[in-house]
């Protein structure tokens, strides 16, 4: 037994040192590609360098070029580990684009780097003790923070935050941008028509209701002729700050996920956007005023839009959270306040970012535990979550992260609606995200703290000409 210890590691020894001159090697003709195929790189240089120095991009992207030393035994063994578990964690090929392009790189990478740069987590010793040029040094460290901050303030930084929380990976929610009133108008009334149904009973606003949080308290949705969803219905407030729709993502923006339901057979159940328009166009007061705003009239693309116009008014300012941000400390309380640095602590920021808490990113459902064979009942297919959109391998179990905005508003939680109270989804959280649990005390000011998400919305928009 110690005899095999010691030769695996002279192994890993001679291992390293080869890999250390092939590494520079490799690293030195890959770059230049690189930069050929791009011409000139706009992003960061010298983080752009580290990541490639230090090769990142072999267990965190999906087609890096492996050093010739990933076939020795041991290396192999270990590398192999390394790459499946790097890249079910975390997939930075956007951010090294991003780098060559000189374009933003993803609030969520940003976090999630910042994160574990800063906690001196990566890269793990079982990576550098193959690839013993890949340790991050304090001025790498430096350099890849000060980054993360520049990125974050040129590209995230919401407007009237506190210059306190300007670098926090959480931001207030920002101004409502500019929409059509015209056009707002008409989403309004067709938000709320039934007509947009087979059978004239169900409308946007029967499953996301904009009394109750946005969304109908249900596990999954009643659709036509009583049908039940396979998925909790997922809220439409500040959903415009998502990266894109439904749980899946399959839709890239509102107006694409607006077009969805109407034709979903167990949702609205209608049979084509003919029979839509049929309906919609036999009301002469709302074709004349549809028209005056959409001179083709009732298209597809024409209700889709509006209704997408009218969901971008569908935002929640002036959160307690939100004016604490900006500088009102006395906005929460001392257990909000305290549970808000737990949050922090918890790494819950590290994919619940942004001005909208989430939406930001597709998370692994389970990423320490297997929440599924605890939850039983077996795998739906509405369980391989993104997978069922993309077909990749590593989407598998992977949604879209929600939004916290108003979560006290939007029980069922999780996409299976499975957990009735905020309690229970903050331990699930701990247990199957991070493995870990917290005293009870802890779980209840966390609760609270995302209690003071809930924002203000104005039920003023018409519903009818």
């Amino acid at each position: 037994m110690i005899k095999k210890l010691i030769i695996g590691a002279c192994a890993i020894g001679i291992v390293g040192y080869l890999g250390t001159a092939a590494y520079i090697y490799n690293y030195d003709s890959k770059r230049s590609e690189r930069l050929i195929a791009s011409a000139t790189p706009k992003g960061d240089a010298q983080v752009r360098d580290i990541f490639y120095k230090r090769g990142c991009e072999y267990c965190h992207t999906a087609n890096a070029d492996m050093p010739f030393y990933a076939s020795f035994p041991i290396a192999k063994q270990l590398m192999a580990h390394d790459v499946k578990m790097g890249y079910i964690h975390f997939n930075m090929q956007s951010t090294m684009d991003s780098l060559v392009n000189g374009t933003a790189a993803p609030e969520s990478d940003l976090a999630k780097i910042e994160r574990v740069v800063a906690d001196q987590e990566m890269p793990p010793t079982r990576y550098t003790a193959v690839h013993w040029s890949g340790s991050v040094s304090a001025e790498d460290r430096t350099a890849i923070l000060n980054w993360a901050k520049e990125q974050r303030s040129k590209y995230y930084v919401s407007a009237g935050v506190s210059p306190a929380f300007e670098n926090e990976a959480v931001q207030p929610l920002p101004p409502q941008m500019e929409t059509d009133a015209k056009k707002v108008a008409l989403g309004a009334i067709l938000y709320h028509d039934k007509r947009l149904s087979g059978d004239n009973t169900l409308a946007c606003e029967t499953c996301h209701k904009l009394d109750a949080g946005g969304v109908d308290g249900l596990v999954t949705s009643k659709g036509i002729n009583g049908q039940l969803g396979p998925i909790n219905a997922p809220t439409v407030f500040n959903s415009i700050y998502n990266i894109e729709q439904f749980w899946d993502g399959r839709a890239h923006n509102l107006q694409e996920q607006a077009g969805g339901p109407p034709l979903n057979p167990i949702e609205m159940g209608s049979k084509s956007w003919d029979q839509i328009i049929g309906k919609l166009a036999s009301d002469p007061e709302l074709t004349a005023v549809f028209s005056e705003v959409y001179p083709q009239g009732f298209t597809s693309e024409s209700i889709t839009d509006a209704i997408a116009e009218f969901e971008k008014t569908l935002v929640t300012p002036n959160s307690p959270f939100d004016r604490y941000l900006k500088g009102d400390a006395s906005a929460l309380t001392a257990q909000q306040k305290h549970g808000f640095q737990l949050f922090k602590e918890n790494k819950c920021d590290t994919c619940h970012v942004g001005k909208n808490l989430g939406g930001q990113s597709f998370e692994m459902m389970g990423l320490k535990e297997d929440y599924f064979a605890a939850r039983g009942n077996g795998v739906a297919e509405v369980d391989l979550g993104r997978f069922n959109f993309t077909k990749f391998e590593r989407d598998r179990y992977r949604f879209k992260v929600p939004t916290l905005r108003n979560v006290d508003l939007t029980a069922p939680y999780l996409h299976d609606g499975s957990l009735d109270t905020l309690k229970d989804a903050v331990n699930m959280m701990l247990k199957f995200q991070l493995e870990t649990t917290l005293p009870e005390k802890d779980v209840d000011d966390i609760v609270e703290f995302l209690k003071s998400t809930t924002g203000e919305y104005k039920l003023e928009q018409a519903t009818k000409l």
